[in-house]
């Protein structure tokens, strides 16, 4: 009971933690900063803290930082995936309210499973059905407003390749098991994430800036700490004593965490479509997450 208790902790505050992306990342862009110089200095200052861990183990002779080139090649896919959902969630925070955005982007556990239906010669279940008309529902709630207005395309295209990338990373960590830690495998990804915005940078000619002023650097800091290194390790906790499916559900607390988050803080629109909008897509992400458990047990 104790272990549940904590995996069941676990699991809310590493909903909750992720679901405060836009927590730092809309008070960075109030503080002048783009979304390469954001995203390079939360992926650098969460490696730098993954690579002390992994020095400490290294030297205890608990785990090395060898890879097989096998492995290097997995990591480097997984790297250049997570590049590209975290930089498109990110852009799609200047098209609409980070609390739709992040609702959106819940749809990723859908779409793993229609990949694995199609490419993985996975049954096309009834119950897979219902989670993509539920959630592409909900999805076209998001997408028309109350006043007859829409979203903008460019957000909802970034947030739904965000979505899209982020599930082909779950699906290369399923198919492509690692024999090493979460700690082992991101101190690469992020390593990788660091490099791809100094890149992404340079060729889309922003400026990779610093922090402008101290409260740009506890934001900074704050997503570096917070929806990053908390959220892994508490995610971690919470599949070892709680379970993948539970965990998974209670992951819905990420999306609401945002809009919560957006509503109170950045006094983003909350309407009675909103609320039909998120409760399809989680009810389509709880439906194929059931489903999905009772297949492998």
């Amino acid at each position: 009971m104790n272990k549940k208790l904590v995996g069941t902790l676990c699991a809310i505050g590493a909903a909750v933690c992720y679901g405060t992306n836009p927590l730092g990342a809309l008070n960075l862009y109030a503080e002048g900063m783009n979304t390469p110089s954001v995203l390079f200095y939360r992926f650098s200052l969460a490696w730098v803290v993954i690579a002390v861990v992994m020095a400490v183990k290294a030297l205890g002779g608990k785990e090395s930082l060898r890879v097989t080139r096998r492995e290097f090649l997995t990591l480097s896919a997984l790297g250049v995936l997570f590049i590209f959902s975290s930089l498109t969630l990110y852009l799609s925070f200047h098209y609409m309210p980070a609390g739709v955005a992040s609702t959106i982007l819940f749809t990723y556990p859908v779409m793993t499973a229609v990949i694995m239906t199609l490419f993985f010669r996975e049954r096309l279940s009834a119950a897979t059905v219902l989670s993509i008309l539920l959630s592409l529902a909900g999805v076209l709630l998001l997408y028309w407003g109350d006043t007859g207005g829409t979203l903008s395309a460019t957000g909802v295209v970034l947030v739904l390749v965000s979505a899209l990338t982020y599930a082909l990373y779950i699906i290369v960590v399923d198919k492509s098991p690692l024999p090493m830690s979460s700690f082992k495998i991101n101190f690469y990804v992020l390593f990788y994430c660091g490099l791809g915005m100094a890149l992404y940078a340079l060729l889309s000619g922003q400026e990779l800036m610093l922090p402008p002023t101290p409260k740009a650097w506890l934001w900074v800091s704050w997503l570096a700490l917070v929806p990053a290194i908390m959220a892994l390790v508490m995610m971690v906790y919470a599949a070892k004593y709680l379970g993948s499916t539970p965990t998974a559900i209670l992951g819905a607390l990420e999306p609401t965490t945002a809009v919560v988050i957006g509503v109170v803080l950045f006094h983003e629109p909350f309407t009675l479509r909103l609320l039909v909008g998120i409760v399809l897509i989680l009810a389509a992400v709880t439906i194929i997450v059931l489903h999905r458990h009772r297949a492998s047990t």
